[in-house]
């Protein structure tokens, strides 16, 4: 009888490969369309390289260097498209009005402003107001916070004329200060649109999006765990764990098979919570509650995204005796917590 089941468990399992793979590929077949807007000078251009880890953008220390509204792609990419447009005082005309076709198309609009220039003129303003209208996915990158003082009060400025609707990040292009944080926001935006795998696979420091979502499903994980429904926590975690896996997997550029996928899923679970736990989880043991348990379930997923973050960004095989101390270390973190 348990055998058979742990067979329909293993077929469950290829089941959710298959479903979490097509959302993966799925989600890498979308189009991706960020747009910076701002005045000359801004730091668009500096600020796109520094964001994707290569020079994707022509740069120059002279105004306007950006003279018409086109993509930068990155190669192997190609549906990805980073809109550096020129700055919205443009003398040509007919840039402002691509500009904002562009806006409406965009996933992301990064708006920036210049913390060492005029920040917020009226200019700026009414082009803001403008935009607005056409496009609320808005984050407002305040660059070269390196060459201002009083950023706090800068930032206080710009939030009461913008309602206290949009993030206004702080950054520095040049020093790279705060950058980490631009990437987080851009990559929340785009969570919700399912298009953050693919934002991150166009970074060259991928670390920080691997981290954001093994944090993630480690929450969703103690939510399962925690569920008081005999049994009700397997599937649900496996199919957690399984997505996850996939994610990193696609954004390291490691291939993943079916068998290396359940391998990794049952290895960790008999390796974490034993042997003999699994299967009385694998049989749904009538009135047992929780198999699992939110700590447990949360500290297993966490221990083997970070192992197998760890194992792709070291090139290296997974190594499960880390997984299982990983896992007990978490456990009792979580247990203080």
């Amino acid at each position: 009888m348990v055998k058979e089941f742990e067979k329909e468990v293993m077929q469950a399992m290829d089941k959710m490969f298959e479903n979490e793979m097509k959302k993966v590929n799925d989600a890498l077949d979308q189009e991706l369309l960020i747009s910076m807007i701002g005045e000359v000078n801004a730091g668009k251009s500096s600020t796109v390289n520094k964001i994707i880890g290569e020079d994707i953008a022509s740069t120059n220390p002279m105004p306007g260097e950006t003279v018409s509204v086109d993509p930068y792609n990155i190669r192997g990419l190609e549906n990805i498209k980073f809109m550096d447009t020129p700055g919205l005082n443009d003398p040509n005309d007919e840039n402002p009005k691509k500009t904002l076709e562009f806006v409406q198309k965009s996933d992301v609009v990064l708006f920036f402003l210049n913390a060492a220039g005029t920040v917020f003129s009226e200019s700026e303003k009414e082009k803001f107001n403008e935009i607005e209208k056409h496009n609320k996915d808005i984050l407002i990158v305040l660059n070269k916070i390196d060459a201002a003082e009083n950023i706090p009060s800068i930032i206080k400025f710009v939030q009461d004329h913008t309602g206290h609707k949009y993030k206004v990040i702080p950054i520095s292009s040049k020093t790279e200060e705060n950058l980490e944080t631009l990437k987080k926001e851009i990559l929340f935006l785009l969570e919700k649109k399912g298009k953050d795998l693919l934002f991150a696979k166009s970074m060259k420091e991928k670390s920080s999006a691997a981290t954001r979502w093994i944090i993630g499903a480690g929450i969703s994980a103690g939510v399962i765990g925690a569920s008081p429904i005999p049994g009700s926590d397997v599937l649900p975690l496996t199919t957690l764990q399984v997505g996850l896996i996939i994610k990193l997997s696609n954004l390291y550029d490691k291939p993943l098979t079916k068998k290396a996928a359940k391998d990794m899923i049952v290895i960790t679970a008999t390796q974490t919570i034993g042997h003999t736990l699994y299967r009385q989880a694998l049989k749904f043991i009538p009135g047992a509650g929780s198999i699992i348990g939110g700590t447990v379930a949360s500290s297993m997923t966490l221990a083997l995204g970070y192992g197998v973050k760890y194992a792709y960004e070291n090139n290296i095989a997974i190594d499960y005796d880390m997984i299982g101390d990983l896992f007990e270390k978490l456990k009792k973190r979580e247990k203080k917590a």
